[in-house]
């Protein structure tokens, strides 16, 4: 089933200005429009968050809104460097996110995810990432997810705070309680509509097709179609100039499994010419189906590493040829490097002495490619002396960093998501526990070693000033070994709440 993500950036314009200017942007609480002309008028064609509480809007006169707000910061429109900047987003959203992208214009961008989300963790793990990606950029977001264009584009502007996602095969239900304007028909219709008593997208779908498409021409009923997922509305997806990309036609639409493998190989052949001319290896690849009917149909395989391998290449994407639907053809197959890196010739040494590397990056990217990149990935040390701060995550391939954890102090092979309270009896201040009960396991302390004192990190929270934890490395009767702590000294309650935690365990 086809899914649609659509993005709406109420406050592009104002947002891209912001970001344009850098540190010499006015500051955010600071009401911000930008102004362009009507014939001989000057009005407000953006307005910023701040501008919308004052109460000024879009299409009223500078005059006016100079009046409503003293001291006002005005800046002049520039619509053809918002389009361009839009369309660069789009690109930088395709390269990380689905194979086809494009720009919404003039405030929005959609996406055909079909297929893609398990590679970032399902519909709203993505959906987090790309609006959490926006906003930490200054960039403001909404985004929604449907089965159609029409009906994203609908939710995400009208339902989304900051995100909705409509269920598969959600049908009207999800459209009904909208305004009409939702539906993207012009506003002198929607107008009209509600002279008639329209109000909402459910009193449309209640009346019969035919006096609407009488009195309002074929419009209407096609914007409803497109909404309600009945009419085929392809997203054509934007395109960078070095983009490495190659195509087939047909001349009999195919359908059979067997013949899209044989084309998939051809075309990957085609393309690993390309970047081999270009000394480029794929890092990202985005087949594009284009079906009959005049939907699309795409799949998207990532590489842990650049290749331009053809018996590689071609494996991943015919592993996924089962997510394709055929429809009633295929008429038309696209395959591009979404995201392509230099990659050097290697040259074969034989040797009887040189020392074998095994390279596992093929089955990084099977492993990958079937759970998600997010699913795969290394444990790597980070500089921190806080336990649950000193490891994260970096790709499975990524090259060492060189960093190492501290060797003075042994740790457990196993760490605790949180670490769990537990209840013991010990001698303050300086002791390990005599026992503790963990789990409802009461647990009676054969052997101790300890403390090792670990301060907060004041820098990153105040309230970690003084904070401190003593750790415990400690062995039960069992023969069983734990890493527990004290949060605080013993003495100064300032430093922690005294109780004892469980941590870790040790292999």
């Amino acid at each position: 089933m086809t899914r649609v993500v659509s993005l709406f950036l109420p406050n592009w314009s104002t947002d891209r200005l912001r970001r344009k200017a850098g540190d010499a942007a006015p500051p955010a609480e600071a009401p911000l429009v930008l102004i362009g002309r009507e014939g001989n008028r000057r009005i407000v064609t953006a307005a910023d968050a701040a501008a919308h509480a004052a109460g000024l809007r879009v299409g009223m006169p500078v005059a006016k809104a100079q009046v409503l707000v003293p001291g006002l910061t005005i800046q002049d429109a520039e619509p053809v460097e918002d389009a361009e900047v839009l369309d660069r987003l789009a690109l930088w959203i395709l390269q990380r996110f689905a194979p086809v992208v494009a720009s919404d214009a003039p405030d929005g961008i959609v996406v055909d995810s079909t297929g893609t989300d398990h590679l970032h963790g399902g519909e709203v793990v993505m959906l987090e990432a790309l609006v959490g990606r926006l906003a930490m950029s200054g960039v403001t977001a909404r985004a929604a997810i449907a089965d159609s264009w029409g009906a994203a584009h609908a939710l995400a502007r009208y339902a989304a705070l900051p995100s909705i996602i409509a269920p598969p095969g959600h049908g009207a239900s999800v459209l009904a309680p909208l305004p009409l304007e939702a539906l993207r028909m012009p506003a002198s219709m929607s107008a009209d509509l509600r002279v008639l008593g329209f109000e909402r997208i459910g009193d449309l779908l209640a009346q019969p097709r035919a006096p609407l498409t009488l009195r309002f021409g074929p419009e209407l009923g096609r914007r409803i179609d497109q909404a309600l997922g009945a009419l085929a509305e392809p997203i054509e997806p934007v395109r960078s100039p070095d983009l490495v990309e190659v195509r087939r036609s047909f001349p009999e639409p195919i359908g059979a499994a067997e013949t899209i493998a044989r084309y998939i190989g051809k075309l990957v052949t085609q393309l690993c010419h390309e970047l081999e001319e270009r000394g480029l290896g794929a890092r990202r690849l985005d087949l594009i189906c284009h079906r009959v009917d005049n939907h699309q149909q795409a799949l998207r395989v990532g590489m842990a590493v650049p290749v331009r391998d053809v018996k590689r290449l071609t494996r991943l994407l015919c592993d996924k040829i089962e997510t394709i639907d055929p429809g009633f053809g295929i008429e038309v197959m696209t395959l591009a490097a979404a995201v392509a890196e230099p990659l050097a010739q290697k040259q074969t040494v034989n040797s009887l002495i040189e020392e074998t590397t095994h390279d596992i990056s093929d089955l990084i990217d099977t492993l990958a490619n079937r759970v998600g990149e997010r699913a795969i990935y290394r444990a790597a040390p980070v500089s921190s002396d806080v336990p649950e701060r000193s490891v994260g995550r970096i790709p499975a391939m990524a090259p060492d960093t060189g960093a190492t954890w501290p060797g003075h102090w042994p740790r457990p092979s196993r760490l605790l998501p949180r670490p769990e309270p537990i209840d013991t009896v010990a001698l303050l201040p300086d002791h390990p526990p005599v026992s503790f009960t963990w789990r409802g396991i009461r647990r009676r302390v054969k052997r101790a070693d300890g403390p090792e004192r670990v301060f907060g990190e004041w820098w990153k929270r105040d309230a970690e000033l003084v904070a401190v934890r003593d750790y415990f490395r400690i062995e039960d009767d069992a023969g069983e070994r734990y890493w527990v702590y004290r949060a605080g000294d013993g003495e100064d309650a300032a430093t922690g709440s005294q109780r004892w935690f469980l941590h870790g365990v040790f292999g």
